[in-house]
């Protein structure tokens, strides 16, 4: 669906020329001459994006900014040259960006591209929150092309209930709650599913933890010992961090997947077992295999069937958006009193952040806002950590004094941090030369 844009200006000219561009690159356009009409048709339509004038006839510019504002529209407003002063009080009431006349059109359509996406987020957010529950099962891992061909992949690895799996990915990609739901979702469903860290013990205490020990060993006493992959029986066992399992205990475990078949440690017999598993390591093991860290033979039982889990900040933004509100969901079953949802400015925040904890961090600042929030209707941006709050920049909708030079160095940083750091397209977008960009970076100075 095209986005909608609402240009409200007194000059039939400027009306006819942007409008006829807009809707050249694709948005459905309604033109307005002055602040009465624009503010019916707001009420009327609820376009994504408003392109006020500053300078109208009758009621002024910033008298609609504010009836705007009071109806949570996105405006991005136009002023002349000499206006920066009004344009930073109108940044302050709640504008989302200012350009001077005459407009560039790649600066103008740029401004309200970001406007645009910013405005589809709160209908995703407005959509999410409506849900009624969170989604379960392979749903669960989202909605984009990228995550339902993740998602069919684990739907037919659960019902290949013998198949060995190799989830790889960063720390706290979720690849033992995706290692749980092949398991929940195939015919082990019934058995037992546990999990080991392979770099949490010493390769004996390991080797007791896996397989288990005969009485009259030190650690076992008089009794003998179940290990992990006797209990998982008809089950499945989830080996985490393999890259780091011992050495002195790879021989054990290749034999077990081979065989099926074991002895605890300190013992003679054999002891059978059916256990599926599914390992996970966090770095790519073809690198401990050429460096001799991991036997190649033991690679290849493990990764019959690899599986990539993309970092959090590689999965499409509605995907990002439905896991915090998954995590949200889960969160408020646990926590009494917490707030009943997220706010747009909070979501969009979390969505700009690029999570190098993935899933484990976003798990751990939504509870921490959940606390924080309790008693409140909904997490707002305050109760967000510090590196999400110092990006408020133009987009805190209180009064707070600032000056030019502050402001644009907000503006420079919010810009850039949109565009990933590129400076060209920040340039582009800024109204000015990549130099100039480049001398702002250093006068400010900023972090990339």
């Amino acid at each position: 669906m095209a986005a909608s844009v609402l240009l409200i200006d007194d000059d039939v000219d400027v009306l006819r020329s942007l409008g006829k561009y807009l809707e050249q690159i694709g948005y459905e356009v309604t033109r307005e001459l002055n602040g009465e009409a624009g503010l019916a048709s707001y009420a009327r339509l609820h376009p994504d994006v408003v392109v006020l004038d500053l300078h109208l006839p009758g009621m002024d510019g910033m008298e609609v900014l504010d009836r705007l504002r009071q109806q949570d529209a996105l405006v991005v407003l136009l002023t002349g040259t000499g206006d920066v002063e009004a344009a930073v009080q109108a940044i302050q009431a709640g504008a989302e960006n200012f350009l001077t006349k005459p407009v560039s059109l790649e600066h103008l359509s740029a401004a309200i591209a970001r406007v645009a996406d910013k405005a589809r987020l709160r209908r995703v957010n407005r959509t999410l929150l409506a849900q009624q529950s969170s989604a379960e099962g392979l749903e669960a891992l989202g909605q984009s092309t990228v995550m339902r061909d993740l998602a069919h992949q684990v739907g037919l690895l659960a019902q290949s209930d013998r198949t060995t799996v190799l989830l790889q990915g960063e720390s706290g990609t979720g690849k033992a709650w995706v290692a749980r739901l092949i398991h929940d979702l195939g015919s082990r469903s019934s058995a037992a599913f546990v999990s080991a860290s392979c770099s949490a013990a010493p390769g004996s205490q390991l080797d007791s933890e896996l397989f288990g020990q005969e009485k009259g060993t030190e650690s076992a006493g008089e009794g003998r010992q179940q290990g992990l992959f006797e209990i998982a029986d008809r089950g499945t066992i989830y080996l985490g961090d393999i890259a780091d399992i011992p050495p002195e205990l790879q021989p054990k475990l290749l034999k077990a997947l081979e065989t099926k078949a074991f002895r605890r440690l300190g013992g003679t017999r054999e002891v059978e077992v059916d256990v599926r598993v599914i390992a996970g390591s966090s770095r790519d093991i073809r690198e401990d295999v050429e460096a001799g860290r991991i036997r190649e033979d033991l690679y290849y039982r493990l990764s019959v069937m690899p599986l990539a889990l993309p970092p959090v900040r590689e999965r499409p933004e509605e995907d990002r958006a439905a896991l915090l509100h998954r995590l949200f969901e889960a969160l408020g079953a646990e926590l009494s009193g917490g707030p009943e949802r997220i706010s747009d400015d909070a979501l969009e925040r979390m969505l700009e952040y690029a999570w190098p904890g993935n899933i484990r961090e976003m798990r751990n600042v939504l509870e921490r806002a959940t606390i924080l929030a309790r008693g409140e209707a909904e997490i707002s941006v305050k109760h967000l950590p510090g590196e999400f709050r110092a990006r408020a920049g133009l987009g805190d909708r209180r009064h707070t004094p600032v000056t030019l030079d502050e402001l644009e160095r907000q503006h420079i940083e919010r810009t850039l941090s949109h565009h990933g750091g590129n400076r060209t397209r920040s340039a582009v977008e800024l109204g000015i030369s990549r130099a100039t960009l480049i001398n702002k970076i250093k006068r400010y100075s900023i972090k990339l």
